[in-house]
């Protein structure tokens, strides 16, 4: 029973590593904001410009 737990736990913090939940949370705990879904658009905006914005060539 103990390591369906810890499996389950696992596979939960696992779920929300990918689903940049943990991310998120990161973000809130460094900028001091709370929770809302202004600051869900910024966070994704900004995540996506610093991952997409820079033009890859050929």
């Amino acid at each position: 029973m103990k390591r369906l737990k810890r499996l389950l736990s696992f596979a939960l913090s696992l779920a929300r590593e990918l689903s940049d939940e943990r991310a998120y949370a990161r973000y809130l705990e460094l900028t001091g904001h709370s929770a809302s879904a202004a600051e869900w658009k910024r966070f994704t905006e900004r995540r996506y410009r610093a991952k997409y914005g820079n033009a890859k060539c050929c």
